[in-house]
């Protein structure tokens, strides 16, 4: 039979979440007027992953997508949502609705299949591929950038690409990837070990025609946790440049956990002058300066209640942003929280240029 499937060996599970979230906020200036708005998002996302046999497993997760609001007739939804292509190979996404209130859209989230030998295994398809060990900035995540401030931070797009693991020791792993997106192919290599209480790796390879290459490590010096990253990339359009994070984190006794990190962005300017805001709407980036220094701070107020804050200050214009919010339990399955991104700053300064934002989520689980 067919990869040795049989019904007595599959395992598929079916699971996936409904979500609510509903945003105010202004838009952007550089859109024409700023214009305040609402914003209510639904998503529902299916998942279909289990083992069809001891060797071959997968994972589908598909995404319908409804958007209402005034947010749907401005300038902003069309330049940033709606007409903004995504850096990826296969277009699996499309949307079937689409008016001045009303957008409707879906997409395949991910879509892989794992398969495993003895030490090796292999995975094809829309996956996340994510290398790195800080909090707020990863120089090496590179497959996969991720924008510190980005409001559903357990959103991460994916990339399509085969990944071979090699688990050669209980401890130790050997990964190489090839990837492809729009604007170019991907292939590298990362060596993973543990020595000494300390997670190491190193990574090398060419990224959509740049070389880079880097190192991280994470681990506890007593009773706090400290890691780090560090990449050099040669550009042949940026020139080479070096990006590094260092941080820390401590949990006390009560439930309050602290984490800090230092960033150095050497693709950034140090001067706001230099910015290119359209390079950071599009994600082609995802910092415009060069100094950072961010962190977070949560606090259980109850077994159900969490206090969860965000905050970066770009050291280079003296830009602030900060991102409290509550998370409420309701059930086993169901959460709600309400929040805010607040930003601060002069005309012309990263965080300066952004509205506020204001909102509200329900997500439910199944």
């Amino acid at each position: 039979m067919l990869l040795g499937i049989t019904p007595a060996t599959a395992e598929i599970e079916l699971s996936g979440y409904y979500k609510n979230l509903l945003i105010n906020s202004k838009t952007l200036s550089v859109f024409g007027t700023s214009e305040s708005y609402l914003l209510d998002l639904n998503r529902l996302r299916l998942q279909l992953a289990g083992d069809l046999n001891d060797r071959v497993s997968f994972d589908v997760q598909y995404d319908n997508e409804v958007l209402l609001g005034d947010y749907l007739d401005t300038t902003e939804f069309s330049a940033l949502l709606k007409n903004r292509e995504p850096d990826i190979h296969f277009d699996l996404d499309s949307n079937y609705m689409d008016s001045s209130n009303l957008y409707g859209s879906h997409r395949l989230y991910r879509v892989y299949a794992d398969f495993t030998l003895p030490e090796v295994g292999l995975r094809l398809g829309r996956q996340r591929i994510a290398w790195g060990t800080a909090l707020l900035w990863n120089p090496m995540d590179i497959l996969n950038p991720f924008n510190p401030i980005q409001l559903e931070r357990q959103e991460r797009q994916g990339i399509d690409a085969a990944l071979i693991d090699w688990d050669y020791n209980a401890l130790s792993r050997v990964s190489l990837v090839y990837a492809k997106q729009q604007s170019g192919a991907s292939t590298a290599a990362r060596w993973r070990s543990h020595k000494k209480g300390f997670d190491l790796s190193w990574m090398a390879g060419r990224f959509r025609g740049d070389t880079v290459a880097g190192v991280d490590f994470a681990g506890q010096v007593a009773n706090i946790g400290v890691r780090g990253e560090l990449t050099q990339t040669d550009s042949a359009n940026e020139g080479a440049f070096t990006r590094a994070v260092v941080g820390a984190d401590y949990t006390f006794a009560n439930s309050l956990s602290l984490n800090i990190e230092m960033y150095y962005n050497g693709q950034g300017a140090s001067d706001p002058a230099a910015y290119t805001f359209n390079r950071l709407l599009s994600g082609e980036i995802q910092s415009l300066a060069r100094r950072y220094q961010g962190g977070y701070l949560g606090y259980d107020i109850t077994p159900l209640l969490r206090w969860n804050n965000y905050l970066i200050v770009n050291l280079d214009d003296d830009s602030v942003f900060f991102a409290p919010s509550l998370l409420y339990s309701l059930t086993d399955n169901m959460e709600t929280s309400l929040g805010v991104q607040a930003f601060n700053g002069d005309s012309g300064t990263e965080y300066g240029m952004l509205q506020d934002l204001f909102f509200v989520q329900l997500q439910w689980f199944f």
